[in-house]
């Protein structure tokens, strides 16, 4: 099942680009096909997961060079497949508000279904060389994506994204080849790899594991090594940008996890210092993103912010703070999800991101206005919201971990308040002269409207979610309960 999970975007490439067909809406509808298959694959995966079972279900490997002790190993546990299934959701809300995609089409739905089935990869190795193998798949689609259909300085945007994610995978490739050295038998296996890691000395842990998250932290991504997500945000397509918020930056933090299941001790000795990157992150993103004019690039700099929630939570290392970071991870999907779709749309009826023209939109475009009010509350973490639960376990596992420390944390939710209430008084002012807006029409309402749905569902009764990945937070816990 997991086979035909990441190649069944492969497949749908391989339709796609052989179709022949010139109509853009034939060829949408088959995009849109291939994605709510994954959405129901992926579905029927979560129905076959035991949260109390083994650690690694539907695991299935074959040997990809037994030479060097690769293999083709795929497997699943409840972190990974939440990301599975928040993948799933998000290409096809990508493929909804793709419809009226007039340049390339073609070319955006192969690389699309090509970026699905990467992020698949990312999620489901159980291998670090086939991890690594995916990790790298993901940048060539998005390269064209970004560059082929981006805006004006779409070249710079997609040089500066492929030179740092590309940068950031060298340092991992060697921390990589160093633990491969010290796994038992010499295998890329992960389980094995974690095996030879803890019987490093703490020093050459420290050295591989700074290799690790110098990887994992561009793709997040931590402050300092976030050049280049605000220009990659503001240049990609809007479904693109949808992806990347929502899909890509969480790979990071996946990794980040894995990397501390590899290498416990390192990561017990840099915990604090994990925990000051996080809260750099946090306050330097929220107030990037409250003194930004353009909504776009508002949304990418709450990112940053948003991701350093995360940081927080992985560094507790305690249940509440990993269940809070993943916890996060979704909930800022969904909700970073659902305002770049927002603002992409008003993009392509106004052709300005400037927020001094969205004045008066509640009276001009109430469906606009209704969810953009929506995704900025839900982003900030109002109660009965996902983002709401996320960082109240965070604030919690934090507040284990560091005590009065935290407060750091509370300053930058009021600043993200601040940005967030800021765009919403927008909405309520005078309309500019002459300026009609188009409203929603009734497939990006769905598109919108699901994204909603799943933000206000995890908000409100959170626990399947929880359930499903307390299982695997508590076996990564235990591993750090007596440092």
């Amino acid at each position: 099942m997991l086979k035909l999970l990441v190649f069944m975007p492969v497949f749908g490439a391989l339709l796609l680009a052989v179709f022949p067909v010139r109509r853009m809406q034939l060829l949408w509808r088959l995009a849109l096909f291939c994605a709510l298959a994954s959405v129901l694959l992926s579905a029927l995966l979560v129905a076959r997961f035991v949260p109390a079972g083994e650690a690694v279900q539907m695991f299935e490997s074959r040997a990809w060079n037994a030479r060097l002790g690769s293999h083709f190993a795929l497997g699943i546990d409840g972190i990974s497949l939440a990301m599975v299934v928040l993948t799933a959701i998000l290409t096809l809300v990508a493929v909804l508000v793709s419809r009226q995609m007039d340049k390339g089409a073609r070319l955006y739905f192969v690389l699309l279904m090509l970026l699905q089935s990467a992020m698949f990869g990312v999620f489901t190795a159980r291998d670090w060389s086939l991890f690594y193998v995916f990790w790298e798949a993901t940048l060539l689609p998005l390269f064209f994506m970004i560059d082929r259909l981006g805006g004006e300085n779409r070249q710079r945007a997609a040089l500066n994204f492929f030179l740092y994610t590309l940068g950031g995978s060298v340092f991992m490739l060697v921390a990589l080849l160093f633990l491969y050295d010290a796994a038992p038998g010499h295998s890329f296996a992960m389980p094995d790899m974690a095996e030879g890691g803890r019987g490093l000395p703490l020093n050459m842990q420290l050295l591989i594991f700074a290799g690790l998250f110098i990887g994992f932290a561009v793709k997040m991504p931590v402050v300092p090594l976030h050049g280049w997500l605000p220009l990659a945000h503001v240049e990609a397509p809007s479904p693109v940008s949808i992806l990347l918020s929502g899909v890509l930056l969480k790979m990071g933090a996946y990794g980040l996890i894995r990397a501390a299941e590899t290498l416990p001790g390192a990561f017990l000795a840099v915990q604090d210092w994990l925990a000051v990157l996080a809260l750099l992150s946090l306050l330097y993103g929220a107030l990037l993103a409250w003194r930004q004019q353009d909504l776009k690039a508002m949304v990418a700099y709450s990112s940053i912010s948003h991701m350093g929630v995360v940081l927080l939570g992985i560094a507790a290392l305690n249940p509440a703070g990993l269940n809070g970071a993943v916890l996060q991870m979704v909930a800022h999907g969904l909700a970073a999800a659902l305002l770049f779709l927002v603002v992409g749309l008003l993009y392509q009826r106004t052709h300005s991101r400037d927020l001094a023209d969205y004045g008066g939109l509640l009276g001009r475009a109430p469906r606009f206005a209704f969810f953009i009010a929506f995704g900025l509350l839900a982003a900030i973490g109002l109660p009965a919201s996902a983002g709401f639960i996320a960082e109240l376990h965070v604030l919690i596992g934090a507040l284990q971990r560091w005590g009065l420390w935290v407060i750091c944390l509370g300053v930058a939710m009021l600043v993200g308040a601040a940005y967030g209430l800021r765009v919403i008084g927008h909405l309520y002012r005078p309309a500019p002269a002459g300026c009609e807006i188009r409203d929603m029409t009734r497939t990006e309402t769905t598109a919108a409207g699901l994204l909603a749905a799943g933000i206000l569902l995890l908000g409100i009764w959170p626990a399947p979610l929880l359930t499903l990945v307390g299982g695997s937070t508590a076996r990564i816990a235990a591993l750090f309960a007596g440092g």
